[in-house]
């Protein structure tokens, strides 16, 4: 009596748990990414043949617009906990002799870069919209007699303070006058920033000063 063979089937693989891990780490990466900030003026940079690409974490960034307003902005760093942001904003504020909420504090770490007096800093991060935030963007003050003493210097030395690992990066529209780019490269050279970067589209051009 001739046997009759079965056919074997394939094994079943369940891919359930498989889906179920991929979409807890999707939700996890999306629930922490941290994206990259609106920039407040938009900066036109002259082209480079630089290879070096600007880095995302530990910048310091002054910015010099087409208008020569200046803004600056700084990152938390690669330890979130440190809250280099607000501690940053309370030190130039007591420098003032101005205060901010927690709530103020809190709300600033996640915000982008800015360009306004310290006095205006509170309205500015209290401000209800984008639209309003903008007529705020009157550019930091740096053409004071004395560029060691100007708003600033000022954030640059408590950003440094607070992350002394941090770059210093410039990045001005080649449309700006040497004039501005000149007040940002003296505050620099008073804050004993020898060399720094001159960001150029998306990469970056150290330079050193004598």
């Amino acid at each position: 009596m001739a046997k009759i063979k079965v056919a074997k089937s394939a094994p079943r693989t369940d891919m359930t748990p498989m889906v179920d891990m991929f979409m807890l780490l999707l939700t996890f990466f999306m629930l922490t990414a941290t994206f990259r900030p609106q920039e407040p003026t938009q900066v036109d940079t002259p082209g480079s043949i630089s290879e070096k690409i600007t880095p995302e974490r530990n910048v310091i960034t002054v910015y010099v617009g087409k208008d020569n307003k200046v803004f600056f902005n700084l990152d938390n760093g690669e330890d979130s906990t440190l809250h280099i942001r607000q501690e940053v904003l309370k030190n130039v504020g007591a420098a003032y002799n101005l205060s901010f909420t927690p709530e103020q504090l809190s709300k600033f770490e996640r915000m982008s870069a800015f360009g306004m007096p310290i006095e205006k800093m509170g309205a500015w991060i209290d401000a209800p919209n984008e639209s309003e935030r903008q007529l705020l963007q009157t550019g930091i003050p740096v053409d004071t007699t004395d560029a060691a003493t100007s708003e600033l210097a000022n954030w640059i030395l408590y950003a440094r303070k607070a992350n002394p690992r941090a770059e210093a990066t410039i990045r001005g529209d080649n449309t700006a006058d040497y004039k501005a780019v000149k007040q940002v490269l003296d505050i620099f050279q008073g804050a004993k920033i020898n060399q720094f970067n001159l960001v150029t589209n998306l990469e970056k051009v150290e330079v050193k000063l004598d």
